[in-house]
């Protein structure tokens, strides 16, 4: 899950049927006509929450679904891929399998 700041919370919670009840500090309360949780935004500037603070917000919003599954990607897939050095495979053996004498360092 990719962080967010504050004021998208806000604007992510308004999209979704929140409103703003109050303001107190730089802490913006939310609540929803029939949820009787509410939900109070740390307005810090334009700075990330942590992941587990936004987790808890979304979850009590019930919007953690929406989010859930989508990985912060910052390096791109290809990149991801495991590459097997093929000279660590025995030709004699199934392709598959891998010869452990040539790969044991000691």
């Amino acid at each position: 899950m990719k962080s967010m700041s504050g004021k998208e919370l806000a604007k992510l919670l308004e999209a979704n049927g929140w409103d703003l009840l109050r303001i107190q500090g730089s802490h913006h309360i939310y609540g929803k006509v029939g949820n009787h949780s509410r939900i109070s935004v740390p307005i810090h500037r334009n700075q990330d929450m942590k992941i587990g603070l936004l987790r808890n917000l979304l979850k009590t919003a019930d919007l953690l679904s929406m989010f859930e599954g989508k990985a912060d990607l910052s390096t791109d897939e290809k990149d991801l891929q495991l590459e097997i050095d093929p000279s660590i495979i025995d030709e004699t053996t199934d392709s598959n399998t891998v010869d452990k004498t040539k790969t044991d360092s000691g």
